[in-house]
């Protein structure tokens, strides 16, 4: 099989690419090692920044999403028993965000590509990519029982962190950045309307806290826990109790129990490979970097790297020029290292170090209280979380 673009990997990043390059009538093939009732249920990112929902709504997946997304224009932090509102609107000149969970992002995206856009091939499994530095790279899989290539002009590996794409990139050429925090995420779905309109971002001396949503009635939370922690350890009822204590109040606030539907331990790291392109093989999302949750940036990053490329693909095909292109590495990691250094700042500013001293614990709560008191410090959260420009 022969085409422009293979992407490998049928997340929301090889997915979103794959429609950006069908509109701008650019052939590509996706190939998706799982099936589609995997990929349309794994649960991950839940907020779109402005940039992302703006590119869904022009690559014309935003139907569903404006009719059943929620529209959020601020944030709340808690600490020492306070609240205080992040209004995004108000400090970025009108941006937002939009809670609406990947898996509704990914449902869209594959409705659209099977009905009007190129191959979507499940169950597909890239072993390697090979020939990256000629001008015909090829993807070697397996499909339906038996090995296959698929030869390409360009190769972008949108196949997470654990993919093939990566390996094409030699190992002296390449750069790795990363940290492992102590700590993770104990979070929970559970069938409950949220106890807020708003994600509450709650800083406790017990740990982190989070309280966020998939729908109007679900909510979901989640819990600072030490690393490697056992999610089934936690009875339903201690985890409750715990979220309790976290998001306290000096008012009446109070926080709503239900069913718990699932729980689940997600790892906190940092990690950018440098650099995201070799040759004709480009990597996006995860297969490059990787961010904690704190920031809500991970699926919006990726947005960013297949948007970047499809713009540099375009512009090659109506200027013959590989310009953009050549700069699509150092296009991107502008933006990465400013998302990394955003969901660095707000993990640090809101999870307790288990190696934390009392004077580190007071600068903490003091970073809060000028976020909390201060319009430029206020302004440049918001900025941050609201989404980095995709020019």
């Amino acid at each position: 099989m022969r085409t422009t673009v293979g992407i490998i990997g049928a997340g929301p990043a090889g997915l979103l690419l794959a429609r950006l390059l069908h509109n701008a009538g650019i052939e590509s093939v996706v190939l998706e090692s799982r099936d589609r009732a995997y990929v349309e249920q794994r649960q991950r990112a839940g907020i779109l920044e402005q940039g992302t929902v703006d590119v869904l709504r022009a690559a014309g997946a935003g139907e569903r999403m404006d009719r059943e997304g929620l529209r959020h224009d601020g944030i709340e932090l808690r600490f020492a028993g306070r609240r205080h509102r992040v209004d995004f609107p108000a400090l970025t000149g009108g941006r937002s965000v939009m809670v609406y969970a990947q898996t509704e992002v990914c449902k869209d995206l594959i409705a659209l590509q099977l009905k009007e856009g190129g191959p979507l091939l499940f169950g597909a499994e890239a072993l390697a990519v090979e020939d990256a530095e000629s001008d015909r790279p090829r993807i070697r899989y397996t499909y339906e029982g038996r090995e296959d290539v698929l030869e390409c002009d360009y190769v972008v590996g949108c196949d997470g962190f654990w993919g093939v794409a990566r390996k094409a990139v030699p190992a002296e050429l390449s750069r790795v950045f990363e940290r492992t925090y102590p700590f993770g995420w104990l979070g929970i779905l559970a069938d409950v309307p949220p106890s807020h309109d708003e994600l509450v971002y709650a800083r406790h001396d017990r740990g982190f806290a989070l309280l966020s949503m998939r729908s109007p009635a679900v909510s979901r939370l989640y819990l600072q826990v030490p690393q490697g922690t056992d999610a089934q350890a936690w009875s339903d009822e201690e985890i409750w109790d715990e979220l309790e204590r976290r998001f306290e109040t000096d008012d009446d606030w109070r926080l709503q129990r239900g069913p718990i539907t699932a729980k689940s331990v997600t790892p906190m790291r940092s990690y950018v490979h440098e650099p995201m392109r070799h040759g004709r093989v480009f990597l996006a999302g995860d297969a490059a970097h990787i961010v904690p949750p704190t920031g809500a940036k991970g699926l919006n990053l990726a947005v960013g790297d297949v948007v970047t490329f499809a713009r540099a693909l375009s512009y090659e095909k109506e200027s013959g020029s590989g310009e953009l292109l050549d700069a699509y590495s150092e296009t991107c990691l502008r933006r990465v290292w400013q998302a990394e250094r955003f969901s660095y700042d707000m993990t640090t500013l809101l999870h307790r170090d288990p190696g934390a001293t009392p004077f580190e614990d007071r600068v903490q709560v003091a970073r809060l209280e000028r976020m909390a008191s201060s319009r430029a410090a206020e302004t440049d959260l918001a900025e941050g979380y609201t989404g980095f420009p995709l020019d």
